[in-house]
């Protein structure tokens, strides 16, 4: 989905920081955004345009796919700033497709808790000495139950494959964390790491687990209206508590829960592209986002936890399972987009 927001003045940006006066009749700036759902609300866009008199360009995306096909279509050339967690960040790097950030040049970010000032302690944020990423967001990937439908809260994500469930599930469309789940099922090592003999029995759970949901989302909203318009029992929940507060919003009797086995955890993090054309405006762009405005709207609106305030945490923190770089991303992506089209095992897992 492409969103162009409005341009709101036409006065340049002088340099950053800026107050948003500049030469009349200038040329308009324009940023390049490529998000995720939710990550720059309305406002929090409008009011960045008004302070820096620019344009801002919103691309949304719902998958890592999506997202990587976006940025790595043209070099990284057709966006200068994107979220993107630290785990999907190390591909990016190596192709060199992002660049380096001056976290000097972000005053905003020394409003940050000190667990995430400390960008070399978080994986998947440094390489040679150098910082990639800036900490924005992050939750884990519990599972939602409609209450009415459960005696019992479900405890593990081989709930997913009960077969008294199916055609009630709802399950998230992405090949890297449903090889994951299909790991975690199959008691692997790690969710992220798959040896060669793993990935038959991987791809049997997830042919299995094609047969037994209802269907595949990809936004949140989108998994919102079918879980109320379906009486769905049970949803893989990919935001975590986002998904939580919108379904409440809207008024579903619904739980949310950490399974036995853990849940994939991830960190979203704003990186600046090899292709940028304005880094000042890129790096403004992220200080704006670690305002009081972004940040809290991220918490209020979203149900998102933010980097500069501490959460109402779940007390599972001993359970999540933070995403690392996976062995092969573009095997899972291509036997998952196999599986999805209804393909066997052996065509699957074919040439």
């Amino acid at each position: 989905m492409r969103i162009l927001l409005p341009t709101l003045s036409m006065l340049s940006l002088l340099a950053w920081p800026a107050t948003g006066f500049g030469l009349a009749d200038g040329p308009v700036r324009t940023l390049r955004v490529l998000a995720w759902p939710g990550y720059a609300d309305a406002e929090v866009v409008k009011s960045f345009e008004q302070r820096h008199a620019v344009h801002v360009d919103l691309t949304l995306v719902a998958t890592d796919e999506a997202l990587w096909e976006r940025i790595n279509g043209n070099q990284g050339g057709d966006f200068d700033v994107f979220a993107v967690n630290t785990a999907e960040l190390q591909r990016y790097i190596d192709r060199r497709l992002v660049q380096p950030i001056d976290a000097a040049a972000i005053p905003n970010t020394q409003r940050q808790l000190p667990r995430f000032r400390k960008v070399e302690a978080i994986a998947g944020l440094t390489r040679g000495g150098k910082v990639y990423g800036v900490p924005y967001t992050y939750a884990e990937m519990g599972l939602i139950y409609d209450r009415s439908q459960f005696a019992q809260p479900p405890d593990s994500i081989a709930a997913l494959w009960d077969p008294r469930l199916r055609g009630r599930i709802l399950a998230y469309d992405g090949g890297g964390h449903s090889f994951s789940l299909a790991a975690m099922i199959l008691g692997k090592a790690s969710p992220f790491r798959m040896a060669e003999a793993d990935w038959p029995q991987a791809v049997a759970r997830l042919i299995a687990l094609r047969r037994n949901v209802l269907g595949f989302y990809a936004q949140p909203d989108e998994a919102a209206r079918l879980f109320r318009k379906h009486r769905v029992a049970l949803l893989f929940a990919n935001y975590g508590t986002q998904q939580v507060k919108a379904l409440k919003a809207a008024g579903a009797d619904i739980g949310y829960v950490i399974p036995k086995e853990g849940a994939l955890a991830w960190l979203d993090c704003w990186v600046v592209t090899q292709g940028t054309k304005d880094l000042a405006l890129a790096y403004a762009w992220i200080d704006h986002l670690l305002g009081e405005q972004a940040s809290g709207l991220l918490v209020a609106r979203q149900g998102l936890a933010n980097t500069i305030a501490e959460p109402s945490g779940s007390g599972a923190a001993d359970r999540l399972l933070w995403l690392e770089p996976m062995e092969n991303p573009g095997r899972r992506d291509k036997l998952w987009a196999r599986i999805m089209s209804g393909d066997s095992a052996a065509r699957v897992l074919g040439p």
